[in-house]
Order: C-alpha cells, then structure tokens, then sequence
C-alpha cells in the first residue's frame, strides 16, 4: 500500500497530472456522455467494435479514461490510473494510429488519420505518474502522510 500512495509534494508533478487528467477525462466524456463533440458510449462502442475490439473492453477503455482522468485531476490512486491509461494508449496505437505513421494529420488531410506521437508523449505523461506519484494538493499524498 505504500507504493500505491507514495509522491513527492513538487509542483511538476501535480502540473503533469492536472494536464493528464484533463486531457483523459475530456477524451473520456466524449466517448461516455457524447460531450465535446462525441459520440456517446454507442457510437464509440460501434467504432470499437469495427476494429474488432470486445463491447466490454471497449466498456473498460471508456470508463479508464473517464475515471482515470478523474483520479489524476484529484490526484487519487494515481499509480494505478497511470497503468489504466498506458495500457489503452497502447491499443489505440496498435489498433488505430501505427497505421497512420508516427506524426499527427496536422493538415486534416482526409482519408488519413492522426500518427501516434500524441500516444507517445501520453504514456510518458503517466509513465512520470507511475514513477513518481501524484505531486502536490492530492488525496495520494494526503494518505501517505
């Protein structure tokens, strides 16, 4: 249990998760609630499902973000979110974005979607939550004291 709530109180820390959680939780809303220009867990789920990905995994992959989002901006359980959404950046990479190359579509170029570089820099994003912990102002850091 240690493990699980240890941090550091430095400000980058909580500057990287606040980021992270944002970005996730948004990513999130749009496949749950269809917020921000979603499309809602059944328009998603049937986009999953194209790509030959399980309903319940694709359940699994919504609410990861979702909530993992959550937990970062809030800084709970930090360590195991970061798990959570390293491992669905890992699919979306291997299940959409190789296919496109390594740099985003910055043109909009249709016909072709976005590379994985964005992929990349998230999971080293959460890979600095997993290491380091959640930072400063959060729930980890309050439990480890």
């Amino acid at each position: 249990m240690t493990w699980l709530f240890q941090t550091d109180p430095t400000w980058p820390l909580l500057i990287v998760r606040l980021g992270l959680g944002s970005v996730f939780f948004a990513h999130g809303a749009q496949k749950v609630f269809g917020w921000f220009g979603g499309y809602g867990m059944k328009g998603t789920l049937g986009y999953f499902k194209s790509l030959g990905i399980p309903t319940a995994l694709g359940v699994i992959a919504c609410f990861t973000e979702l909530l993992g989002g959550i937990a970062l901006i809030v800084g709970f359980l930090t360590k195991l979110a970061a798990i959570g959404l390293i491992i669905d950046m890992l699919v979306a990479i291997s299940k959409v974005h190789s296919a496109h190359g390594f740099f985003l579509n910055w043109g909009v170029t249709q016909g072709k979607g976005h590379g994985y570089e964005m992929n990349l820099v998230l999971i080293a994003m959460a890979l600095a939550r997993l290491i380091g912990g959640a930072g400063a102002w959060s729930i980890d850091f309050a439990i480890a004291k």
